[in-house]
């Protein structure tokens, strides 16, 4: 069966089985190995990716059933040579320990912060509920997200106090 799938911004069109899983036409066919396989058995959360900006774990997501939607992976997350502040966060505070649960965890992270930039600890928690690290206790994942979300209020904030803001805020002329 042929379907297109738009992966990271990008039109992919392939021919796959039905019963094809969205990981291995990631892993496999289109070699964007960020993506992990864990568990088999969609306990884990190593596959997450995001669809249509949620994430899903792409171990339960037929290829087919991916066709005509949005896919981002990790390998999308940077811009550049330019990080996105949830990986930065994740160097940062130290929330990778072998990485191998990390993918997932960023992918989620950012899914949190693009609703809501500010959550709380334990919104965060329940966001990456359904992933497993081996490795932690999470907290330093949950202190990552924390950090992206500080960072990115703190790149926003400048831009909500330009003059014509501020004029408005104040009410007085420059």
């Amino acid at each position: 069966m042929r379907i297109t799938v738009n992966v990271n911004g990008e039109d992919r069109t392939r021919e796959v089985e039905p019963r094809h899983l969205l990981v291995r036409f990631l892993r496999d066919d289109l070699e964007l190995t960020g993506t992990h396989w864990g568990c088999d058995t969609s306990n884990c959360g190593t596959c997450v990716v995001l669809m249509d900006g949620e994430p899903v774990k792409s171990c339960t997501v037929l290829a087919v059933m991916a066709a005509g939607h949005e896919i981002r992976t990790v390998e999308d997350l940077a811009d550049g040579d330019r990080l996105d502040p949830v990986q930065q966060g994740f160097i940062e505070q130290h929330g990778l320990q072998c990485g191998f649960c990390t993918p997932g965890m960023m992918l989620t992270g950012r899914a949190l912060l693009d609703r809501n930039p500010d959550p709380s600890d334990q919104e965060i928690r329940e966001a990456i509920s359904g992933q497993l690290c081996r490795c932690t206790g999470y907290l330093n994942i949950v202190r990552s997200i924390r950090w992206a979300a500080r960072e990115e209020a703190a790149v926003a904030a400048p831009e909500a106090t330009t003059p014509a803001t501020a004029t408005a805020t104040t009410g007085s002329q420059a």
